[in-house]
């Protein structure tokens, strides 16, 4: 029998949280991840996401994702910023859905939509 993966329109945030929990718990890591350190591990993790984009043009970033090495390699780097960012929301018992929409709402406000199109978000 061949098992599929679920895709992400097939799993909820709950389930990912709980794939990342069961997999601390296998390893009696709980003690390891407290908010401090699954933060640092997070920053770690998104500068190793960010090696992989360094010194590319903003056209040659964008083209990874047609390379299969180079794409599955900073799907790796993805997946590990996910598992903290999961880990940290669950140790902190943040709604992720929830907080998520909350803050584009606040963001929505803070950055309006300008009269004739769209604004470079630096500009702000």
């Amino acid at each position: 029998m061949t098992e599929t993966n679920p895709t992400d329109s097939q799993t909820t945030v709950t389930e990912l949280k709980a794939v990342v929990q069961k997999f601390v718990d296998e390893r009696d890591w709980n003690s390891f991840h407290n908010p401090k350190n699954l933060a640092m591990s997070l920053a770690i993790e998104t500068a190793e996401l960010m090696e992989h984009f360094q010194w590319l043009t903003p056209e040659e970033a964008l083209v990874v994702k047609d390379d299969p090495s180079r794409k599955h390699a900073v799907g790796e780097e993805v997946a590990d910023c996910l598992s903290y960012l999961l880990a940290i929301a669950s140790k902190l018992e943040i709604d992720l859905a929830t907080t998520l929409r909350a803050k584009m709402i606040r963001n929505a406000v803070k950055y309006p939509v300008p009269d004739g199109g769209t604004a470079n978000p630096s500009e702000k």
